[in-house]
């Protein structure tokens, strides 16, 4: 643990995905905002309604959370470090059980910066607007939820990066998966894009698509599909040459 603990604290790509979301998450939230102060004068939203808006677009944090963990399995299959890993872990399992806790610890850094950046965006924004922002039970329920996602966001990356062993490529699925292939699926099919795990993380944080899972649904949808890949990942560690 204290190993890999070490690795993804001086991996640079951790704090060029940290820069990067926060940057994009930002400036999105810059465009929402101008769109909404407008909204507000010409009294086509309220306040809340913004405050809920502003709160949730950093959910977006997810697609980096994601990327962070399946460059920190893939990096070392590019690298060849992994045959080190695992014998300075002792088995594979302990290797991919340690890599599990390490992506669930990013996601969680993504999840804090996530909540920081809506909290301050959110508050200024409405201020700077001439509005004070609604910090109602829905604001906090979209925080937790925001949170959430990134937490469960980065141990998905980290065991696709198992599945795929390959940088570029894993960090392309996870793009293709969170970007394109699930809401392409959740508007042709509704029914059953609502189960996709991109679309689950969507009534976590609350967000007003139609035809969403309820949330205790959609958690036990992210739980289906975490537990799948983490199955998948550790059936191809253990069968499969490490190099």
């Amino acid at each position: 643990m204290a190993a890999e603990f070490l690795k993804a604290r001086s991996s640079r790509y951790l704090l060029w995905l940290l820069g990067i979301g926060t940057f994009f998450v930002v400036v999105s939230n810059l465009g929402l905002l101008s769109q909404g102060k407008t909204h507000l004068a010409d009294g086509t939203t309220t306040a809340a309604v913004l405050t809920h808006d502003l709160v949730r677009n950093p959910f977006s944090f997810l697609l980096f959370a994601a990327m962070a963990g399946a460059m920190l399995v893939s990096g070392e299959y590019q690298s060849g470090y992994i045959s080190r890993s695992v014998l300075l872990s002792g088995n594979r399992n302990r290797l991919l059980a340690a890599k599990t806790v390490i992506s669930c610890s990013i996601g969680a850094l993504f999840g804090l910066l996530a909540v920081v950046v809506a909290v301050v965006t959110g508050y200024a924004g409405l201020r700077s607007a001439g509005h004070s922002p609604v910090f109602d039970r829905e604001t906090w329920l979209i925080l937790t939820g925001v949170f959430v996602v990134n937490v469960c966001a980065a141990p998905w990356g980290a065991f696709l990066g198992w599945l795929v062993r390959h940088q570029v490529a894993s960090v392309s699925l996870v793009f293709f998966l969170t970007m394109l292939l699930d809401p392409a699926l959740s508007r042709l099919a509704p029914s059953v894009g609502k189960y996709l795990m991109t679309i689950a993380m969507s009534s976590v944080y609350r967000d007003d698509k139609p035809d969403l899972l309820a949330e205790p649904f959609a958690l036990l949808a992210i739980a289906v599909w975490l537990a799948a890949a983490g199955f998948g990942a550790k059936k191809l560690l253990a069968v499969r040459d490490i190099t």
